[in-house]
């Protein structure tokens, strides 16, 4: 079997450059996937979005113990963040949606993403807000956001921070596209030198 010119790697094919993140970081229903939605559509080239919530969903459903299923959902993102970083690492521009709460998330991704460009952003959204939106979205677990909501932005350090309370999507992904042309993100070198 032959491999035609099609199939084969083009100039344009950059896998040297590794690609830029944008890492959006907020509470369940703070209104990350409707902000990275308009980060794609509002970035110069190819951006594509990745979100935790997609890695939980194509898992398998079986019943288990929860010992059994906090080893699992562990395990579901550290390979989250092994795969964002592999579609940077061949020059893919990517947008992150995740919940980095618990120390050991942000720890993983501060490691595995060494080497990368990360624009880390804090998406913000109040508590009696947050539970609204969990009240009317129907594939929401009521109560999530609430235990989220006191870690979640624990670490304290980010490149920009958007109000999805108080800014629309459209208005938050300009915030961020205005930061990510201000010159290079520091917040993941603050983070590490901390």
């Amino acid at each position: 079997m032959s491999i035609t010119a099609s199939h084969e790697l083009t100039p344009e094919t950059d896998i040297g450059r590794p690609g830029r993140l944008i890492l959006l970081n907020g509470t369940s229903s703070s209104g990350k996937s409707s902000i990275a939605t308009e980060l794609l559509g509002s970035l110069d080239g190819t951006w594509f979005h990745l979100g935790i919530d997609q890695f939980h969903r194509i898992r398998a459903r079986r019943e288990m113990s929860d010992e059994a299923f906090l080893s699992v959902f562990q395990r579901t993102v550290l390979g989250f963040h092994r795969a964002v970083a592999g579609m940077a690492s061949a020059g893919n521009d990517v947008v992150v949606d995740h919940i980095v709460g618990e120390h050991w998330r942000l720890a993983d991704c501060l490691a595995v993403f060494d080497g990368l460009q990360v624009l880390f952003v804090g998406v913000r959204c109040s508590l009696p807000e947050l539970e609204r939106r969990e009240r009317e979205r129907s594939n929401r677990t009521i109560g999530r956001a609430a235990a989220q909501f006191p870690i979640v932005h624990e670490h304290g350090v980010y490149d920009v921070e958007v109000e999805s309370d108080r800014q629309t999507p459209v208005e938050c992904a300009a915030i961020i596209r205005d930061r990510l042309e201000a010159g290079p993100p520091t917040a993941f070198d603050q983070l590490r030198a901390m």
